[in-house]
C-alpha cells in the first residue's frame, strides 16, 4: 500500500503519477478536515483510484505546524506500515517529510521525475537544482519519497464505487507547537516573477535600493516585473518574494535582463531556463555574461537608464 500526501484538496499530479508507476493500493491522507470536508475530498479521490482518506485531526493540526504535521504523519506511518510515503516536492510537502523522516529514522529521496517498484525503489532525482539527473537506490521499510515538478503525469485511471473515511487522532504534545502561521498576507493580482514574460533584476552592481527605480521603470516599460539576487535580499534592498535563483524563484520568461549580476550557480539555476538573457555587467568574465544571449559591458547606471530612454522616444509606454 502506498500513502500519498495531499497538496490541498487533492494529489499533485506527479505524485499520483508515481503512485501508478509503482503500483498496488493507494491511500490518502489530508490534515485538520472536517467531516463534511472529508467527504467531498474522497468522493473527488475515488474518482483518481484512492481507496481510502485518513483524516489527522488534532487542535494542533488545525493550521499548519511542520513540528505537528510531521509527529502525526510519523505515528500514521507507525500504524499502517505503508510501503511507501510520497508528497508534492513543494516547500510544505518537502518539509512535512522531512520532519517525518526526521522522528521515524528513514530515508527521505526528494525531487523524484520518475521511480520503479521492487524491494529497492529505483528512483531517477533532480539535482543541483536541475542542472543534472541522478540514478539512485532506496532501500528502506517505509520509503519516503517527493516528486518533483515534471514528475510523469498519471494515467487514465478506473472509477472506483468510493473512496472511504478513516479517521486517525495522533497523540501530540504541547510542545510540538513551536511554529504557527500567525498572519497571512494575500498576493496581489497582475504578474509574479513566475508569470511574467520579461523580469528584470538587480544585483549587487545595482548598489542601493534606490537603485531599483529605473529597473522598475523598465520592467513597465517591457510588460514585465522586478527580480533580484540573493545578495539583493541580505542587504534589505529586496523582499525575498523577488529573489531569483535555486532559494528564491526559478523563472521562465521570453527576456531576463540581469543588471549588475555576476550569476553564480545559484542564480543560473532560477534563471537558466528562460527564453533569451541579456546580461549588462562591468566585467567580462562574470559567469552570467558569458552565458548569457546578449550582453553589454558597461555601468547599470548609465546602460539601463539609456535603454529605457530609447524606450521612451519610441514611443513605449507602460500600458503598451
Amino acid at each position: 500500500m502506498l500513502l500519498i500526501v495531499l497538496d490541498g484538496t487533492e494529489p499533485a499530479p506527479g505524485v499520483l503519477g508515481l503512485a501508478q508507476a509503482l503500483g498496488g493500493p493507494v491511500h490518502a491522507v489530508a490534515f485538520g478536515r472536517d467531516d463534511d470536508a472529508a467527504a467531498e475530498i474522497a468522493a473527488g479521490l475515488a474518482k483518481q483510484g484512492v481507496g481510502v482518506l485518513h483524516t489527522l485531526r488534532h487542535p494542533l493540526l488545525g493550521d499548519y505546524g511542520p513540528e505537528a504535521y510531521g509527529e502525526a504523519l510519523a505515528q500514521l506511518v507507525g500504524r499502517l506500515r505503508p510501503e511507501g510515503v510520497l508528497a508534492a516536492g513543494t516547500d510544505h510537502g518537502t518539509e512535512i517529510l522531512a520532519h517525518t523522516a526526521a522522528r521515524t529514522g528513514l530515508p527521505l529521496a526528494t525531487n523524484c521525475l520518475s521511480v520503479t517498484g521492487g524491494p529497492r525503489w529505483q528512483l531517477t532525482r533532480v539535482r543541483g537544482g536541475g542542472m543534472l539527473l541522478e540514478d539512485a537506490e532506496l532501500d528502506a521499510p517505509v520509503k519516503l519519497v517527493t516528486a518533483a515538478q515534471g514528475a510523469e503525469a498519471p494515467s487514465e485511471t478506473a472509477v472506483r464505487q468510493e473512496c472511504t473515511v478513516e479517521e486517525f487522532l495522533p497523540d501530540l504534545p504541547q510542545e510540538l507547537a513551536r511554529s504557527a502561521i500567525v498572519e497571512r498576507t494575500p498576493r496581489g493580482g497582475g504578474l509574479t516573477l513566475a508569470t511574467a514574460p520579461v523580469v528584470v533584476s538587480g544585483g549587487r552592481g545595482v548598489g542601493s535600493a534606490e537603485g531599483y527605480a529605473v529597473l522598475e521603470e523598465l520592467a513597465g516599460l517591457l510588460g514585465g516585473v522586478v527580480g533580484c539576487s540573493r545578495v539583493a535580499t541580505n542587504n534589505g534592498w529586496r523582499p525575498h518574494s523577488d529573489q531569483v535563483g535555486l532559494t528564491g524563484t526559478k523563472i521562465s520568461p521570453r527576456l531576463y535582463v540581469a543588471c549588475g549580476i555576476s550569476g553564480a550557480t545559484q542564480h543560473w539555476v532560477g534563471c537558466m531556463d528562460s527564453r533569451a538573457i541579456l546580461a549588462i555587467n562591468t566585467d567580462p568574465d562574470a559567469p552570467l555574461v558569458q552565458r548569457a544571449t546578449y550582453a553589454v559591458v558597461g555601468d547599470v547606471h548609465e546602460v539601463v537608464p539609456a535603454i529605457v530612454a530609447e524606450l521612451h522616444a519610441r514611443g513605449v509606454h507602460p500600458d503598451g
